[in-house]
């Protein structure tokens, strides 16, 4: 701490906002390492904490717990502590639904229904979890503007 001179000679402390401050504190992201999406498993290990499956999936803890509600078979194991204890499977079963929100653009309902027709085990097998959304929508159209102008015929 640095002194300062009175008017009579004395030397007194410094005030707090007369000395140099001390840089701010770096950002917690970056103590911690950046959060990365698409964070590789690590080999070896069972279960992973929820904060961990975020940082893997990208997907906020908050939405993970909610996801929890919406969807019965995201239900991970907890510890004694009612920790959150999350196995490859989940993750997969994530990123799975993470898939079918925010990419495919289903709503909770119909990623719901979707996963009950498919089965959850039988949409993760599938071949870069394939979910038969690839239709050829020309002929699709094509259908059913037949269809529309054949009951446009019968009146």
């Amino acid at each position: 701490m640095t002194t300062r001179d009175t008017a009579k000679g004395a030397e007194r402390p410094a005030r707090r906002g007369s000395a140099a401050r001390p840089a701010p504190r770096a950002a917690k992201a970056t103590q911690r390492g950046d959060a990365e999406e698409g964070a590789v498993l690590e080999d070896g290990k069972l279960y992973y904490r929820i904060g961990e499956v975020s940082r893997i999936t990208g997907v906020k803890p908050y939405v993970l717990r909610y996801w929890e509600s919406e969807f019965r078979w995201m239900a991970p194991q907890k510890s004694r502590s009612q920790q959150r204890l999350y196995r490859r499977r989940d993750i997969e079963v994530i990123q799975l639904i993470k898939r079918l929100l925010y990419e495919e653009r289903f709503t909770i309902a119909g990623a719901r229904k979707r996963l009950r027709e498919l089965g959850v085990a039988r949409a993760l097998e599938g071949p870069q979890l394939d979910l038969g959304l690839s239709v050829d929508h020309r002929a699709r159209y094509r259908r059913i503007r037949e269809e529309l102008e054949a009951i446009r015929g019968m009146l």
